[in-house]
């Protein structure tokens, strides 16, 4: 098990709870995290049962159910239940003694084909239920975002009854360079870009490939994402269809297409559909709850937000492959196509990921002394220039308090992920930090300077950074193992 702690403490808290009632609790997760796995391993460790659900009927799922919960208790014919109203008396009264977990793997699956079980489980779960029932610690996980986002919400029936809600997130970029082995900083960015920090990506789908340096980069995304004989080149595919609230799958395809292609704000999105910006509110709105988007507000307009894919292998597929997609399908031409999208590759993939890393090490790693005070947000915006009549764009924006609570920016940053950094962006920096200054009404030199560059600084811009203490330069080193 890698990196995932906190994740094990809190289960081992819920399912050895001493008390002699049933408790719930929920775990969810996009595919591929190793929640299955976590939950198998809790099963394994204490003797409890799990159950993985498939997508069928309810007949055939009630039978599915009947057949494991036989096995597990050592019976030679499957248990029959006529619906699941029968199925969980029973599966609550598993144990009368000890705490007992029980889990139900893909529980969205059930609550398709038998949408009264999660009022099924709130009846168990009351003063009834739990006179009748013993000490069973019910577990129920699914990878359907939005569906399990809404388990607990709202006028759900399970609203209030869980003892735990566990997320199982991605792996943070660094966590993904330790989990994918690999030193070289700038080999592990190129990498983290098109599979992010998704723990199956690493060995089920390429079987332990790991680029042996950056020569090898290249070749080890044809052997392994345009190739049509690995899982990885029809991933993003799948990513969709197996979400149940994505069924118009081909304007999410389109949405994240537009995004992928540069087109942030609702606005571009809706132009490269042809479709006016009011009709994508829906669509908008779904990718975000199954978390395949997020909406990035502009931290100095607040009507302002842009949109950004949250998965690398999406991003990927949108930018890269889908354009190329008859080609591609074709065993053999994966080179060819990796050869003539490098340009796109490098503006479309590897800059949005690298202003992306650069946000999340000033929210996340960052220390107080380099960020010039103690940071409650990060973000990124837009500085008009009235006298040049344009804006200038911010990928880093961070914000802390005064004494008297009011939030002020602390830092404002540039990222380039394939520029060597020199002077001008420097002198961009300081005209914005001026322009800054003359919006908010405050001093200028109060605000750090942090910039971000993935192919290294120029030699002057170093030495200056050396005998100046409003200057940060946070290369692909520091952004992987410094504060």
């Amino acid at each position: 098990m890698f990196d995932r702690d906190y994740e094990w403490s809190e289960l081992s808290r819920f399912v050895s709870y001493p008390g002699a009632e049933a408790t719930l609790g929920v775990v969810s997760g996009r595919r591929r995290q190793g929640k299955t796995f976590l939950l198998d391993a809790v099963c394994q460790a204490t003797g409890g049962f799990y159950f993985a659900a498939t997508e069928a009927t309810e007949a055939e799922s009630l039978h599915q159910f009947g057949t494991a919960l036989a096995r597990y208790l050592g019976e030679p014919a499957p248990r029959r239940f006529p619906g699941w109203d029968e199925a969980v008396r029973v599966l609550m009264s598993l144990t009368r003694s000890a705490p007992l977990p029980v889990v139900l793997d893909e529980f969205p699956y059930l609550s398709k084909a038998s949408p009264q079980l999660p009022s099924l489980i709130q009846r168990a779960l009351g003063p009834q239920g739990q006179r009748e029932g013993g000490p069973v610690r019910l577990l129920l996980c699914g990878s359907a975002m939005s569906f399990m986002g809404g388990l607990l919400a709202g006028t759900a029936p399970l609203r209030g009854r869980a003892s735990l809600e566990l997320v199982v997130p991605t792996l943070d970029y660094r966590l993904a360079r330790e989990f994918w082995e690999i030193e070289d900083p700038r080999l592990a960015f190129l990498v983290n870009a098109v599979v992010g920090g998704t723990p199956a990506y690493r060995r089920e789908f390429t079987l332990g490939d790991v680029p042996a340096d950056r020569d090898d980069f290249g070749p080890w995304v044809v052997r392994n994402v345009l190739n049509p004989g690995r899982p990885l080149f029809r991933e993003a595919r799948f990513l969709l269809a197996e979400e149940p609230e994505l069924r118009d799958t081909a304007l999410y395809h389109g949405v994240l297409s537009a995004i992928a292609g540069g087109n942030h704000a609702r606005g571009g999105i809706a132009s490269y559909l042809g479709r006016k910006s009011t009709d994508l509110g829906h669509a908008l709105t779904v990718l975000e709850d199954v978390g395949m988007i997020a909406r990035d507000p502009d931290v100095f307009h607040g009507k302002r937000a842009a949109y950004r894919i949250t998965e690398p292998v999406l991003a990927f597929y949108h930018a890269i492959m889908r354009p190329e997609w008859t080609d591609l399908e074709r065993p053999g031409y994966g080179a060819a196509v990796w050869e003539r999208s490098l340009s796109r590759f490098r503006s479309k993939v590897l800059g949005p990921h690298f202003e992306h890393l650069a946000r999340t090490w000033a929210r996340w790693h960052a220390a107080s002394d380099t960020l010039g005070g103690l940071r409650v947000r990060v973000g990124s915006g837009t500085i008009p220039d009235p006298e040049r009549r344009t804006g200038h764009e911010l990928d880093v924006v961070v914000f802390g308090r005064d004494d008297d609570g009011r939030e002020r920016v602390l830092a404002i940053g540039e990222a380039k992920s394939g520029d060597v950094m020199g002077q001008a962006h420097l002198d961009r920096l300081e005209r914005v930090r001026r322009l800054l200054a003359r919006r908010e009404g405050g001093v200028a030199d109060g605000v750090r300077l942090l910039l971000f560059g993935g192919a290294g600084f120029m030699p002057a811009l170093t030495e200056a950074a050396a005998a100046r203490e409003d200057l940060e330069l946070i290369g692909l080193d520091r952004l992987y193992e410094g504060d």
